[in-house]
């Protein structure tokens, strides 16, 4: 259909978009995402750096949790992985330290040691700590 020429000598506008550039941004952006995808899906991976850490010895008045290479937690000599938020929240001395230190087994899950800082924090500790092994110092030759 032909509308004829435009009134009063003015040139006619576009008659057609012109979606060469849309389809161009559109071709970059599937290109973008189909690079950064697979990084979502699967993650980065990265390897923990090894700590340098003095050990300084720890007196028997810390409180100490620590999780076995076979994801228990014990915390005075005694199993509670199954109720470990319901010790942490009512033992006396924890509630009044506000501090406790965690010892957990390099083979353990983070997912364990994840569940002791959350049940540690519901329970008001502000005091939490992370002990590690130092390094062993290397051979001169």
């Amino acid at each position: 259909m032909d509308l004829g020429p435009a009134p009063s000598g003015r040139k006619a506008g576009f008659r057609d978009i012109n979606v060469t550039p849309l389809v161009d941004v559109m071709l970059v952006l599937l290109i973008v995402f189909m690079v950064t995808a697979p990084l979502l899906v699967s993650g980065l991976r990265v390897e923990l750096p090894q700590v340098a850490a003095d050990s300084a010895p720890l007196s028997d008045t810390k409180l100490i949790l620590t999780v076995t290479p076979d994801e228990r937690i014990m915390f005075d000599e005694r199993d509670v992985t199954t109720n470990v938020e319901v010790v942490l929240a009512t033992d006396a001395r924890i509630q009044a330290s506000k501090e406790i230190y965690i010892r957990a087994d390099k083979e353990a899950r983070y997912g364990v040691v994840a569940r002791v800082v959350a049940a540690a924090r519901v329970a008001g500790v502000t005091g939490l700590n992370l002990l590690v092994e130092p390094e062993a110092p290397e051979a001169s030759p």
